[in-house]
């Protein structure tokens, strides 16, 4: 049976749930930074649905304790803790009265990078196709990728998935290249309109070449030219090409 959209997002979940654990606060450069804004609010906890215990008026100075993600918890003058959001931190300034900044934070986060998700869109063939993939990544230039596919054909319906192995050279440059090579599992079945058509279930093999943007932050673009291999008998295969491009989330 095809794939809905539905199960596609659940069963990534399912897998983004039980591969990436919480991790415990890491601990930051105890940077003391004068709030330059009228206030800054410290919250109970690391989200915006705690409630701000504490508020630190115009030039007072604050002291960053620890991070998760983009919360910071700091200390006030006073002794009060409370959590912060980095958009709001780098409108305080240093004691050389900079602004501050966390541009190396930023950027330890995307060469410490373990696990990312991406969704993609583009054609297989000439139809059009739905891809989400997670990736973990092994070592430096060396990562699994788990990826599931839909296509909705004219005359048929289309779903795959696979599990490859990704070589990417130059993981700790913002625009990097990269390689990879599965195996799977892959579906197609006639529309009913269709007579005498018989559904396929076959064997799949797959090559990528594909091209990674770290946009910002947490974000990357990514770039997918693939070559499908479907083995529908023992002496037969079908080839299949597509390309895609999409978005991705990474922590």
């Amino acid at each position: 049976m095809r794939l809905t959209l539905r199960l596609a997002c659940g069963l990534v979940a399912l897998l983004l749930a039980g591969t990436a654990p919480a991790a415990p606060p890491a601990a930051a450069d105890e940077d003391r930074l004068q709030v330059a804004e009228p206030y800054l609010e410290l919250h109970t906890g690391p989200g915006r649905g705690y409630p701000v215990a504490y508020v630190v008026e115009r030039r007072q100075w604050v002291v960053i304790e620890l991070r998760r993600t983009d919360w910071f918890r700091v200390r006030a003058e006073g002794g009060q803790v409370g959590w912060v959001q980095r958009p709001q931190l780098e409108a305080t300034l240093t004691e050389a009265g900079d602004s501050k900044t966390f541009r190396d934070i930023l950027l330890g986060d995307y060469l410490a990078r373990r696990v990312e998700f991406s969704g993609s869109w583009g054609q297989f063939q000439r139809d059009p196709m739905l891809r989400l993939a997670l990736q973990v990544r092994l070592a430096d230039p060396l990562a699994a990728e788990f990826g599931i596919g839909q296509v909705q054909g004219r005359f048929s319906g289309t779903d795959f998935w696979h599990l490859s192995l990704v070589s990417e050279p130059w993981s700790d440059r913002r625009v990097s290249p990269f390689f990879s090579v599965g195996l799977g599992r892959f579906n197609n079945l006639p529309n009913s309109s269709l007579v005498d058509a018989v559904p396929v279930k076959s064997k799949l093999a797959l090559a990528t070449l594909g091209l990674r943007w770290h946009i910002s932050e947490r974000f990357t673009a990514r770039l997918d030219w693939s070559l499908y291999t479907a083995f529908v008998s023992d002496s037969r295969s079908v080839e299949y090409r597509s390309v895609t491009a999409g978005l991705g989330f990474f922590f």
